[in-house]
């Protein structure tokens, strides 16, 4: 058995892949066992034979590519790296990150000597290192209506500023999903990730239900790694689209038919205003209203 599984998802972002990879075996101290798992959510074919002839040629121990036959979204192609995993921990990371540090020594010591710590995070940055939000607080109606600054004014504790940048660890309500590191035992006793969420919000999703048995979310600064944020993931209509659907769909599953409708309601005077002026928006007024099924979501749409 490893000490650490990372599990990372390639689509169409070969290069990214590739430049992660080598940065994780770069940075990763020689004390640490483990073995680094590919999902290819089914590329084009040059994508995905780019990235073969790399992990078939770089000589790098314990590197697994695997191949998905369709592109089955965040959570399923890491449920299905998660299945070929034998690890002790697991470490979820974006292709578009690069390790600045020994950040699987680093988290693994934090889990080692805190019980609470569900689920840690690093410290992200952008190009240039510049600093990047590394904590959130759940999606809730609370948070979707009022706002977070507004859950930072009335409860500090709970919900920490998330544009500090911190120097030791922190509990925090969630990580984002660019890097998140926890225990197998946790993450199995969690449910692991929910396949019905295609993408956007599956971290929110798995610290609520990681919350649920008393295991956290902590922020971990010392590990740092740089997050070419969005670079793997290209802008559209589709895309804004599938925000709604997931973040309806969290709403519904955590907080009850009310916190749904009540963010539904939000969400529909919001759209129905600015589609007045921006015609662009007319689409999402359009999804939300039909209650932004998951029948249309981009997962129903792969081949």
């Amino acid at each position: 058995m490893f000490d650490i599984a990372v599990i990372l998802i390639n689509y169409n972002s070969s290069q990214l892949s590739i430049d992660c990879i080598k940065s994780i075996y770069e940075k990763t101290s020689n004390g640490i066992n483990f073995q680094v798992i590919i999902t290819d959510n089914c590329s084009e074919i040059e994508d995905f034979e780019n990235l073969k002839s790399f992990c078939d040629n770089s000589n790098l121990p314990h590197l697994t590519l695997l191949v998905n036959s369709a592109n089955t979204g965040f959570g399923g192609g890491n449920m299905y790296g998660f299945n070929q995993a034998n690890a002790k921990y697991l470490a979820f990371v974006n292709n578009d990150t690069l390790f600045l540090n020994d950040c699987l020594a680093i988290l693994k010591k934090q889990l080692d000597i805190n019980n609470s710590i569900g689920i840690a995070g690093a410290q992200a940055y952008k190009e240039g290192n510049k600093f990047l939000i590394s904590l959130d607080h759940f999606a809730s109606p609370t948070r979707e209506i009022l706002g977070r600054g507004f859950l930072e004014l009335i409860n500090p504790k709970k919900y920490p500023k998330r544009k500090k940048k911190y120097n030791a660890p922190i509990q925090v309500n969630f990580i984002p999903g660019s890097f998140m590191f926890l225990k197998t035992k946790d993450f199995i006793d969690a449910g692991g990730f929910d396949k019905q969420i295609f993408l956007y919000y599956e971290e929110t999703d798995l610290c609520l239900r990681l919350a649920n048995i008393n295991k956290y979310a902590y922020l971990i600064p010392e590990a740092e790694f740089i997050h070419y944020h969005g670079a793997s993931t290209e802008k559209s209509l589709a895309i804004k689209k599938e925000l709604k659907i997931s973040l309806l769909y969290v709403m519904r599953k955590h907080y009850g038919n009310f916190g749904y409708q009540s963010v539904r309601l939000f969400l529909l005077f919001k759209y129905g205003l600015s589609s007045l002026i921006k015609a662009k928006n007319r689409p999402l007024f359009s999804l939300i209203w039909r209650g932004a099924p998951m029948s249309e979501s981009l997962q129903y749409k792969q081949n």
